[in-house]
């Protein structure tokens, strides 16, 4: 049974106030809060454990070593990977995107001249520039695919953009502007017969819904930390062990070697190869206490409660007929975008909202080809997590009929 008040108490952020309001908690899409297991994690290995990994024989080093470890086997099974060896961690969505493009695109296109990366309008720019960055220095070409009017994407669109020069398709599983869920199987398994690998970016999908890399057949899948209710400065990428194969070192240093002289290095085996120097340990070892949390509680209770929410919202904000939602395809996560009718822009509501205790976020959300697609230059998004409730929808909607008054 999910009780999502036994929740909310794991997290003590939200029992304080701003602005003389409860605290009502919107902005999950940008960061979560932390429950208190992690924060007690991470003020345990700072305050007791702490030591670099992988390069001491003292006990404090091998300990931190063990836990530092062992998340990469958690990170496994949150994805349902094939291998604990599969999980390159890092510092988040960004910094494996950029591996991946330097890694082992950027040769591809570099060797042949150019060639296509597909991609939907919908992608948050660290699914963007580092796509861009190979368009600008081995000629690539960015091949894009729009939504539709209810800000569905139909996978056969970008199944058939795919071409006989495309060397990589580069989906969001969950848009985190429209809460768009993308069926990125069907689109995997049709690349796949075309011979062209899938990167997903799981950044938003891997908090709100079971996750299973094998399933979904991908080459690669992104995922950050701090989205995931654990520490800024964590993530990791999933990697298909064949493609890891194919991947030159991402950057250079400790750790990721195995022997180095003046004449030769050699490199230490995947994943350690694509870690170099000191990773973030303490981040990495909230990270894992975070996503043990998630699954203790159940990605499918976790879904189903943000299920319920997403059908709430949808009806309360749909009554207010001056309210300019983007994105309605019904199948979608609890993440809804909004403008209003009239000169208020979304920088005005947000700061209204705030005075009500109410934190959205506000801006183009690292997304301008969608903003540009939906003809607008900013949005106020309200994204929900796994300890919101129907009481705070309520309050965001109270709040929004105070902008209409104040802006109309």
């Amino acid at each position: 049974m999910y009780d999502v008040q036994t929740v909310r108490a794991d997290f003590p952020i939200l029992s304080r106030e701003v602005n003389g309001k409860p605290l009502v908690y919107l902005d999950n899409g940008a960061s979560a809060q932390k429950p208190q297991v992690v924060i007690d994690a991470i003020t345990q290995a700072y305050s007791q454990e702490y030591a670099n990994v992988h390069r001491g024989l003292h006990y404090l080093s091998n300990l931190a070593t063990e836990k530092y470890e062992a998340v990469r086997g958690t990170i496994a099974k949150f994805l349902n990977a094939a291998s604990e060896d599969e999980i390159v961690m890092n510092s988040g969505t960004t910094e494996g995107i950029n591996m991946i493009a330097y890694s082992w695109l950027g040769p591809k296109i570099k060797e042949a001249g150019g060639g296509e990366i597909v991609l939907s309008v919908m992608e948050h720019h660290a699914n963007i520039v580092p796509w861009h960055f190979l368009r600008e220095r081995h000629g690539a070409t960015l091949k894009w695919v729009d939504t539709d009017a209810t800000g569905a994407l139909d996978p056969q669109k970008v199944i058939d953009a795919i071409g006989p020069d495309t060397k990589l398709v580069a989906i969001t599983q969950v848009s985190n502007v429209l809460g768009t869920v993308v069926d990125v199987k069907a689109i995997v398994e049709a690349a796949h017969a075309k011979g062209v690998p899938v990167l997903v970016d799981g950044s938003q999908a891997a908090v709100h819904m079971p996750v299973d890399v094998q399933d979904i057949g991908c080459d690669f899948y992104a995922i950050t930390g701090h989205k995931l209710y654990g520490p800024s400065g964590s993530g990791a990428i999933y990697v298909r062990k064949e493609r890891l194969a194919e991947m030159r070192p991402f950057m250079g240093g400790g750790d990721m070697i195995r022997e180095v002289s003046k004449d030769v290095i050699t490199y230490a085996d995947p994943p350690l190869k694509f870690e170099a120097g000191t990773p973030g340990i303490v981040q990495m070892i909230g990270l894992g206490v975070a996503l043990e949390y998630m699954m203790g509680l159940g990605m499918q209770n976790i879904a189903a409660h943000e299920a319920s929410l997403r059908d709430y919202a949808a009806q309360k904000l749909a009554g207010l007929n001056w309210l300019n939602l983007q994105g309605t395809t019904a199948d979608k996560a609890a993440i809804f975008s909004f403008t209003l009718e009239g000169a208020a822009h979304a920088h005005d509501i947000s700061t209204v909202l705030d005075k009500k205790g109410v934190a959205v976020r506000a801006g183009h959300h690292c997304a301008g080809p969608l903003m540009d697609h939906l003809g607008v230059t900013a949005t106020c998004r309200a994204s929900m997590g796994l300890y919101n409730t129907t009481d705070e929808i309520d309050v965001l909607v109270d709040a929004l009929e105070l902008c209409h008054e104040l802006f109309a």
